[in-house]
């Protein structure tokens, strides 16, 4: 056998395995909700700016980002910013991978590629460190409410002309919040591209570590996930390129990565 195709079989059998052991995975649940008493997303930075992601997640967004090669990404809450950073600089190596092939000279201001961030409450600080960071170029901030009419607007204008969208929702984590996100932005999402929705673990966290959030089990982005894709099948909705709109949980990122704050969240559009 080819040893290229060996190894991406001896790859897909480990991914599958994992999926298929719950002793595995009920130490991975175990693992994350503790994780999550120590704040242990915080400790990491991206370029210079706290990501609030574990490492797992964040190599997840980089082979999505990779394998889809999407010209915008849509990102709902920026916090720090650096989520935003991390998506910037994997669609600025992109057009540096695109300039090495086409043996062109390479001008980083003038990629159209962008990421758009919206966020509630963009703080000073985190403002002034976002756009005075190398990678400023490929951002956009939009401040509001990232289910408010005008913002949801902004975004659709920033979208117009995009062919491979990608979208990562990270805000307000309720069950009504996150299902108006998915509403307002999932649609946006190219064929064959990503939507994740991030945090779906709160529904399986104990009651007691969300007291004092909004949400909380059975309120929450699985729950509203959930509530979507139920939407999907009744109605037959369609994308903004008026095409058919379907998501299909993709199970094997999730397996992959084994540690996650988007179980079922990995949604891919087909």
């Amino acid at each position: 056998m080819d040893p290229v195709e060996d190894f991406r079989q001896r790859v897909a059998r480990n991914i599958r395995r994992i999926g298929e052991d719950r002793d595995f995975i009920g130490l991975t649940n175990i693992w994350v909700r503790e994780s999550i008493r120590k704040e242990y997303a915080q400790n990491f930075t991206w370029l210079g700016r706290p990501v609030i992601q574990v490492p797992q997640d964040v190599y997840a967004i980089q082979e999505l980002i990779w394998t889809c090669r999407p010209d915008l990404i849509i990102e709902t809450g920026i916090a720090h910013g650096g989520s935003l950073v991390l998506s910037a600089s994997m669609l600025a190596m992109l057009d540096y991978c695109d300039a090495i092939e086409a043996g062109a000279v390479l001008d980083p201001r003038a990629s159209r590629r962008k990421v758009v961030g919206v966020d509630i409450d963009i703080r000073a600080h985190n403002r002034a460190a976002i756009e005075s960071h190398p990678m400023a170029h490929k951002m956009v901030t939009i401040q509001g409410s990232s289910i408010a009419p005008e913002v949801v607007e902004q975004v659709k204008a920033h979208a117009h002309g995009y062919d491979r969208i990608m979208v990562f929702l990270d805000s307000n984590h309720t069950h009504e919040h996150v299902l108006a996100e998915l509403e307002a932005y999932a649609p946006l999402t190219s064929k064959g591209s990503y939507c994740v929705v991030w945090d779906t673990g709160v529904e399986d966290l104990p009651d007691e570590m969300c007291a004092d959030r909004p949400w909380g089990r059975g309120d929450n982005p699985k729950t509203a996930v959930w509530a979507y894709q139920r939407l999907l099948s009744a109605e037959g909705r369609k994308a903004a390129d008026g095409e058919r709109l379907a998501f299909e949980t993709d199970k094997t990122i999730e397996h992959k990565i084994a540690i996650t704050a988007a179980a079922d969240g990995f949604l891919r559009r087909i």
